[in-house]
């Protein structure tokens, strides 16, 4: 899958949102989320994230990993992110983070609930 096929698939499920309500994200929003350096989002379960800027982490707390829904394979503790592929997290406990060797933070785009560590 290619950039182009992720952002036409972004812009599909935009159209769906009214954008009538600034501050409330509806069901098929996209939130654009900073991940600052240090710092883990943890997904709640369900939640798709996308990383659209700076070099991200897979962190979960037992052995099972996150779904990199874009590239087809299961993404372990540790592992690298491709930037623009659709993440999914199948539970809670699992999460992403700044690689430690960049000095910034991270800026993804979300749905569905999570929380910053």
């Amino acid at each position: 899958m290619t950039k182009s096929y992720v952002d036409e698939q972004l812009a599909k499920l935009n159209e769906g949102s009214s954008g009538g309500d600034s501050g409330t994200v509806g069901e098929t929003a996209l939130e654009v989320v900073t991940v600052p350096s240090g710092k883990t989002l943890m997904a709640g379960q369900g939640t798709e994230v996308i990383v659209r800027v700076g070099k991200a982490i897979v962190y979960s707390s037992d052995s099972n990993g996150i779904a990199d829904l874009t590239g087809g394979e299961d993404l372990k503790n540790g592992t690298a992110i491709t930037k623009n592929h659709l993440i999914l997290f199948p539970r809670a406990g699992r999460g992403i983070l700044p690689d430690p060797a960049q000095t910034n933070g991270l800026t993804v785009l979300v749905r569905g609930s999570y929380t910053i560590q």
